[in-house]
């Protein structure tokens, strides 16, 4: 028996919430909270007079249906001007701004509420917009027409949590949207580096010992000397960040007198022989947290708890920071992208690993180079894409992508020698030119510029074993992991150290690794080419038929020949030992 499919009809839902309430409720939960009602008061009467009905409220947010689309965008557009006017009349503290996202999609409506992916997809639009600002989808934008007089600007395809495709938006500009925008940056007389800029705040002394106001200060001098190597950050420098010491600042306050986007707090607590240290890095533009995280220590020995900690704290910050940062520039229109958001629109490509992403990343890099041609990450990114491009057999000329590779490579060096990226790209054009030893040189220098360059460690490891130094891989590849547990080529950390530990004879944990790296969402053929070799060496015919077939389904015309030539070992023994476990698994020659 076929079940009744429930009724849905098209609507207009408008999801409305607040930016930062629980930031602004641990100032004053009393206060926020009669705040919040007056908004919500106000909200609801504005959307009823626009012949909208509240579906209902969940916490902080609004969620309202209606009929018509230019009954919606109207009450959107009233909800934030008056929100505006009213935080005119507030002090700072007490201003509450509001997200909105409208959407026209089919609801289903069962017991006076409204579910399904119209009102989904509200929610999503609702976090994209800007605060004070508004969101819609192209459904909207099109419904709308010209029947409104509101300029829209489009975002590009946005990818959104629990929506199976990409949802195409728009962010309305309008007066009280502006009016907001300038109540956020409050005339900004900085402007905001292309790079991530990141202000670190003095940690907290918390404890009733001053003499933890030492280690304290230690820990932010720290974190601000360990950021300052990563030449993709923008790092105000410790004299303008303790300006702010003892002081409750407010982020977005920090934000507009420092000039930056990002900003890290934290704080120390000491308990006996425990210390316990938090931090977070906030996006103050957009005043949400970015990550989290507290330290609970033995204290023994001070200065190395420092590094310990130092390091633990900055390994997370720089990674979660590009994170953040590509995933703002995929949300631009490829037309209004600066030189770094091409960039990090081409390392996004390049880091999915396949041949038609590579081509992509190119494409970015060469748009980076024309806006910025003294940009020595791009021609590094090049380099890197190269090698990508011949690894993964889409070179039609593969002497001729090394050759610009290397010319790249060398490029992004000459114009920053101490860009620890420029030496990596260069070193990932040696290796696929079996110039192993220039790669490693390459690499100590990146790693001499930025220890905690996890990159670097992983391409000096697979540097090492391709020439006959697969133990000393081993301590490069753990190191790369250690740095950067959250890494997005973290699968290629795990094959790399696959391949490196077959040739040392320890099947089994060669084994663990390369069956760890196929799990990871993105992946490609590298991954199974230590569990193949293992298997074939070991004897064990049965699951390498399987390996291998599973290999297969990403690249039907696997060979020893095409292994060989994209992993140019130069030491014979390894070459041989790694490709005759390939040969054994039933790999073929050709």
């Amino acid at each position: 028996m076929v079940e009744e499919r429930l009724p849905r009809k098209l609507a207009a839902i408008l999801y409305a919430d607040v930016v930062g309430y629980s930031r602004l409720s641990g100032m004053d939960e009393d206060v926020t909270h009669r705040n919040l009602t007056q908004c919500l008061d106000l909200i609801s009467s504005t959307i009823e007079s626009h012949h909208g009905h509240v579906m209902h409220y969940a916490g902080d947010a609004v969620l309202a249906k209606f009929n018509a689309v230019v009954d919606a965008l109207s009450s959107a557009v009233a909800v934030q001007e008056g929100l505006n006017k009213r935080n005119r009349e507030l002090p700072d503290e007490r201003k509450i701004l509001f997200r909105i996202g409208v959407n026209l999609g089919d609801v289903i409506e069962d017991r006076g509420d409204i579910y399904g992916d119209g009102v989904n997809v509200a929610a999503r639009l609702e976090s994209l917009a800007a605060p004070g600002g508004i969101c819609v989808s192209e459904s909207v934008r099109t419904a709308i027409g010209n029947k409104l007089k509101l300029g829209f600007q489009f975002m590009g395809e946005q990818e959104v949590k629990n929506i199976a495709q990409p949802v195409r938006a728009y962010q309305m500009m309008m007066g009280s949207q502006k009016d907001a925008q300038a109540y956020v940056s409050e005339r900004t007389v900085l402007e905001l580096p292309d790079k991530p800029s990141i202000a670190v705040l003095p940690f907290t002394n918390m404890s009733a010992d001053p003499e933890q106001e030492f280690f304290a200060d230690g820990i932010t001098e720290d974190i601000i000397t360990e950021l300052s190597k990563f030449r993709s950050l923008f790092v105000i420098a410790r004299n303008s960040s303790f300006a702010f010491k003892d002081q409750s600042a407010d982020v977005r306050d920090v934000s507009r007198k420092l000039g930056v986007r990002y900003v890290v707090e934290g704080s120390v607590r000491r308990a006996g022989m425990r210390v316990r240290i938090t931090a977070q890095l906030i996006d103050a533009i957009e005043d949400k947290h970015i990550w989290a995280e507290r330290y609970d220590r033995d204290l023994e020995d001070i200065f190395t708890l420092q590094d310990e900690v130092t390091e633990a704290i900055v390994t997370t910050i720089e990674p979660r920071l590009i994170s953040t940062e590509r995933q703002r520039a995929r949300r631009k229109p490829p037309e209004s992208l600066s030189a770094w958001e091409c960039y990090q629109r081409a390392m996004w490509h390049i880091y999915q690993y396949k041949a038609e992403d590579t081509k992509k990343a190119l494409d970015f890099l060469y748009k980076a180079i024309d806006l910025d041609p003294n940009f020595a990450s791009a021609h590094a990114g090049i380099a890197f894409c190269m090698y990508a491009h011949v690894l993964m057999e889409g070179s039609e000329d593969r002497g001729r992508d090394l050759a610009r590779g290397l010319e790249e490579g060398r490029t992004a060096v000459a114009l920053d020698e101490n860009d620890p990226f420029a030496h990596v790209g260069l070193g990932r054009i040696h290796i696929a030119r079996a110039e192993h030893e220039q790669a490693i040189a390459c690499c100590d220098r990146a790693i001499e510029l930025n220890p905690s360059f996890a990159l670097a460690h992983y391409v000096r490891a697979h540097s090492l074993w391709h020439c006959g130094r697969a133990a000393e891989a081993l301590v490069s590849h753990d190191e790369a992991m250690r740095l950067s547990p959250r890494d997005p080529l973290f699968w290629t950390f795990l094959a790399s150290k696959a391949i490196a530990l077959v040739m040392l004879e320890r099947y089994d944990e060669a084994l663990e690794c390369s069956l760890r790296a196929q799990q990871f969402p993105i992946t490609a053929i590298w991954a199974y080419m230590g569990e193949l070799s293992a298997l074939g060496l070991l004897g064990r015919q049965k699951e390498a038929n399987a390996a291998l077939k599973r290999a297969r389904q990403l690249k039907a015309d696997l060979s020893v020949s095409f292994i060989k030539q994209a992993l140019p070992i130069t030491d014979a023994a390894s070459r041989e030992h790694f490709l005759g476990g390939l040969s054994r698994a039933g790999v073929p020659e050709q």
